[in-house]
């Protein structure tokens, strides 16, 4: 499994301030020593993530509570599966409902469409990423759900790799000098340059770029900027489309011969997996 972000307890410590404020009242109904037991059961076919942020909800809440899970992240769950049981204060329970399922019920549907897509271009050799396009707040844990579903991670933010898009291109004068500026800064770093046309793929591996992202091309022009990696630059550089990728089209943009692609939906237009939690 992939290492848990180091910053997930501060985002259940987050979500739990915006959903209960200054106290659950409805929960404050039940008596306050009042004992339940719980299941979490999935109603649709999906891949499981957000075991720990599930967790964490109730251990922030109530550390007596204990879960017993028969899954783990990863694993693909069936409509009708029991995924864990729970047991301990009823208050606690119902507190934490709502938080712990908004995060296994988000981070499961970044995994399960992950895994659709990871599937369509399953023995291409081409890798499927995800982007920055990610729900606020949620940037690290839903990155964490794409590894689960066997993708893999873009750059995390504006700070650990370069991309050169169109805007610093003008700015910057040209994208050689964009290029020049980033290897001076910054050496040991990824240098990606977005490029939109043959000439600008042709300007991005003389610069000497890292990676190219090939930004809404059509199928033809992706395998002559592949051959062209190939044959100019005896493929030395990374190639990544990018760009209104559906599972419909996938496949097709991979039998290209592209090293990547990228898909902004695997986060940004995510459908909650349907789930429930049932006392018993």
């Amino acid at each position: 499994m992939p290492e848990l972000p180091n910053d997930f307890a501060v985002v259940v410590s987050s979500a739990l301030i915006e959903d209960i404020g200054n106290g659950d009242i409805s929960a404050a109904l039940i008596p306050v020593d009042a004992q339940s037991t719980a299941q979490v059961i999935s109603r649709e076919d999906a891949v499981l993530c957000g075991t720990a942020w599930f967790d964490e909800v109730f251990r922030q809440l109530d550390a007596s509570i204990i879960i017993d899970w028969r899954v783990e992240d990863g694993d693909v769950v069936c409509a009708n599966q029991t995924l864990c049981s729970l047991r301990g204060n009823a208050r606690s329970l119902l507190s934490g409902e709502r938080s712990a399922l908004n995060f296994l019920q988000t981070l499961s549907a970044t995994a399960t469409q992950t895994r659709e897509f990871v599937d369509a271009v399953r023995d291409t050799g081409t890798v499927i990423l995800d982007t920055r396009k990610t729900l606020p707040g949620l940037r690290t844990a839903q990155k964490y759900a794409v590894t689960c579903g066997g993708g893999n991670n873009h750059r995390m933010g504006l700070f650990d790799a370069f991309l050169i898009k169109e805007n610093h291109i003008l700015a910057a004068g040209s994208i050689a000098a964009a290029v020049a500026s980033a290897r001076q800064q910054h050496a040991q770093l990824n240098i990606e340059v977005e490029v939109e046309n043959l000439s600008e793929v042709q300007q991005a591996l003389d610069a000497g770029a890292d990676q190219l992202l090939l930004d809404n091309m059509a199928l033809t022009t992706l395998r002559e900027a592949v051959a062209l990696n190939r044959e100019k630059n005896n493929g030395r550089a990374r190639l990544e489309a990018s760009g209104g990728v559906t599972l419909g089209c996938v496949r097709a943009i991979a039998d290209t011969g592209v090293d990547f692609i990228s898909v902004g939906s695997l986060t940004k237009d995510v459908r909650a997996v349907d789930l429930s939690m049932r006392f018993t």
